[in-house]
């Protein structure tokens, strides 16, 4: 019996194989799965998994991008202001804003090509927690359907089609901080209309307050089911913000600065995102085909010091980075159940289109000033593709998954530097493999093999010269391959608990990137992580829930250099556990363990952070079926740590030469949050 991947919360499980009376294969019924990892029969791997609804609930966010902490062995962080986009850690990667994990919201992608602030720029700012319905993950580059981006993992949020009941809740905090949101989805003729309204203000700890607003709109109507039905969607999102990036210590220890100070008070930015979206799904039989079509509207103006007085002396070193785009794009898959030589199999063919149409500049500032232009871009970058998929049962216990799939890229770009402006293309092809043996005793043996890949920016493959010092720049490959190996293990024998095990090495060609601070290309060297990862969900009784996940990974460049072989940034030690309690009575509540191991700075290691490990809680108490109180409590030992560590040259104002330092964003200081919420 075949069944295949599902989506988070509500599962559909629509590919299982089933041979009636007349030997013709069916469908089974849509399976619900109530826990991430109830995945043994079902998976292709033990790094894949799903995330529910009551789970999201369960824990208290700080921001709306750290429900990807779902995820185990993901960090999620945030170096500057609460309206950019956070910062991912996984599997031996310091993925900035997104490079090498994709993100998708309702099969909309999130990262964002040729970015101006960053290649696979992916903000969330845009997600209400309340609206998510779940989130399937998936890590490394095994899987057909994932495409660029997607060599360390993926994450597909999903996004609710109807609420329970209608949701009215106010917060109140420290810090500045204050929310409101109303959502409900009252029946409309045959289907449902869903809406929801967010309004967030944020002034955090720091000394020049981010002042963060935030307005979040969504509107969708739907029909029919996650099997057979369609939605619509409009999503409408504004943030404006001042930032307090990363600090130098030196500043700190001098006494010239304190902890939640800033070198730049003018640094900030604002961000729009406006998107309409529709799917259609239809399974009958042995068939289901998917669709959707996207239109994205970004916009970002993002002002940033990260060196203060290092290039120039007088003025400072802020600068400005925008980004202006329009994404459209469409999704196609078709599944069928079939058979081969006498084998139960199921076929998947899709296909991916994506366009995205982008205005793109660097900017040298001073108080958010135009000084000067770096580079100013017009770029037009598409990219189709094609995947297919064959799952066989070959017995019982052994089935194979067989993929490949092709991409193809193009990019025009229309540089202000006549030289640097160019047409560029380029291809990928990558084979997929993975073999599950089992399940017995409720265990599954799982082997996966693949190649994947991410886009670099378009503006480095057609750069010809420096676009700040005229010298020549050195070109970049378009597309950069990643090869993956995993063997893992999934088991739900041990009753109520949950447990997948994973070892993994993943092989990177080059980690060439685009450095958008500086309007040039680095060219860094070919890498290689290996790692292991252990999950565990563990639901002992109907009011108790225990997750404990442990990750570590060591990345390593793979020549010989003197500088060192060591990657800078690259996370190694992951751990996270959490417990949360729900009927018992009107009480409810969860406590999270969160730690983020050190990491080395430099290549040679000899500069390393620190860890850093937080916990934080929420406690609530249901007052009638329609009415709740809870406290949400961050940092609850007001732990002094870092939320990210850089290592970096920088001059600060009075200093007769620059200085390497590390340079580094605080941890938010204890923090409460109160919330009312009423259903109705």
């Amino acid at each position: 019996m075949l069944t295949r991947r599902g989506l988070a919360g509500t599962l559909l499980m629509c590919c299982a194989l089933a041979c009636n009376a007349a030997g013709i294969p069916t469908l089974d019924p849509v399976e619900v799965v109530e826990s991430r990892d109830g995945l043994v029969g079902t998976a292709d791997s033990a790094n894949q998994g799903t995330v529910v609804r009551q789970q999201i609930e369960a824990r208290p966010t700080y921001r709306g991008g750290e429900i990807l902490e779902h995820v185990p062995g993901l960090i999620v962080t945030q170096h500057s202001g609460e309206g950019k986009a956070n910062q991912y850690f996984l599997r031996g990667f310091n993925l900035d804003h997104g490079t090498d994990f994709a993100v998708s919201v309702d099969g909309v992608p999130v990262n964002m090509r040729t970015h101006g602030h960053g290649q696979g720029y992916s903000d969330l700012n845009f997600l209400i927690p309340e609206l998510v319905g779940g989130l399937q993950y998936r890590k490394g580059p095994y899987y057909a359907e994932e495409g660029d981006f997607s060599a360390a993992g993926a994450a597909r949020v999903r996004l609710s089609n109807a609420l329970g009941r209608g949701i009215a809740e106010a917060g109140i905090g420290g810090q500045g901080y204050k929310r409101a949101l109303v959502a409900n989805s009252p029946r409309l003729g045959p289907g449902r209309l869903l809406y929801a309204l967010e309004l967030l203000h944020n002034d955090g700890p720091w000394s020049r307050p981010d002042d963060y607003r935030k307005v979040n709109g969504v509107l969708r109507y739907s029909q029919g089911t996650r099997a057979n039905g369609f939605d619509v969607t409009a999503m409408a999102y504004r943030g404006k913000w001042d930032a307090t990036d990363q600090i130098a210590k030196r500043a700190v220890d001098s006494g010239q600065i304190g902890r939640f100070d800033t070198l730049d008070p003018t640094d900030g930015g604002r961000s729009s995102r406006y998107a309409l979206s529709a799917a259609w799904r239809r399974a009958q039989g042995e068939r289901k085909t998917e669709a959707n079509a996207y239109i994205v509207r970004s916009d970002l103006k993002l002002f940033s010091n990260f060196t203060y007085f290092l290039d120039d002396p007088v003025n400072g070193d802020q600068f400005e980075q925008s980004d202006r785009r329009v994404v459209s794009g469409a999704n196609l898959e078709h599944t069928w159940a079939a058979k081969l030589g006498g084998l139960d199999v199921a076929n998947s063919v899709g296909l991916q289109l994506r366009n995205d149409h982008i205005a793109v500049g660097l900017f040298g500032t001073r108080a958010r000033e135009r000084l000067a232009t770096t580079r100013s871009d017009r770029v037009i970058e598409t990219s189709a593709g094609v995947f297919f998929e064959n799952v066989a049962y070959w017995t019982k216990l052994l089935r194979t998954v067989a993929g490949v799939r092709a991409d193809y890229f193009s990019a025009d770009v229309n540089s202000d530097t006549a030289v640097n402006s160019g047409r560029t293309t380029d291809r990928k092809v990558s084979p997929k493999l993975s073999v599950v043996l089992g399940p017995w005793a409720q265990t599954e043996l799982y082997l996966n093999y693949g190649r994947g890949f991410h886009s670099n920016d378009a503006r480095g493959t057609t750069i010809a010269v420096d676009p700040k010092t005229g010298d020549a720049a050195q070109r970049v490959p378009f597309l950069v391959s990643a090869t993956g190996y995993e063997a893992g293990v999934r088991t739900a024998i041990v009753p109520k608990l949950q447990t997948s095990l994973s070892v993994f090495r993943l092989d990177v060609d080059s980690e060439l990137v685009f450095v958008g601070d500086a309007g040039t290309t680095e060219a860094s060297r070919p890498s290689r992580r290996t790692g292991f990862e252990l999950s565990n969900l563990y639901s002992p009784t109907s009011w108790l829930l225990l997750d404990a996940d442990i990750a570590f990974s060591g990345a390593r460049f793979r020549d010989s250099d003197p500088a060192g072989s060591r990657i800078p940034g690259a996370v190694e030690g992951v751990a996270t556990f959490t417990v949360a309690v729900d009927k018992l009575g009107p009480w409810y509540g969860s406590a999270r363990l969160r730690y983020f191991g050190p990491r080395p700075l430099i290549e040679d290691d000899s500069v390393r952070s620190s860890s850093t490990t937080l916990v934080s809680a929420r406690v609530g108490y249901r007052f009638s079926r329609s009415l709740r109180a809870q406290l949400d409590v961050f940092n609850l030992f007001d732990r002094q740590a870092s939320q990210i560590d850089y290592y970096y040259d920088s001059q600060l104002r009075g200093e007769v030469a620059p200085g390497a330092d590390v340079h580094f964003h605080p941890t938010e200081p204890r923090s409460l949050r109160a919330s009312i919420i009423a259903e109705f």
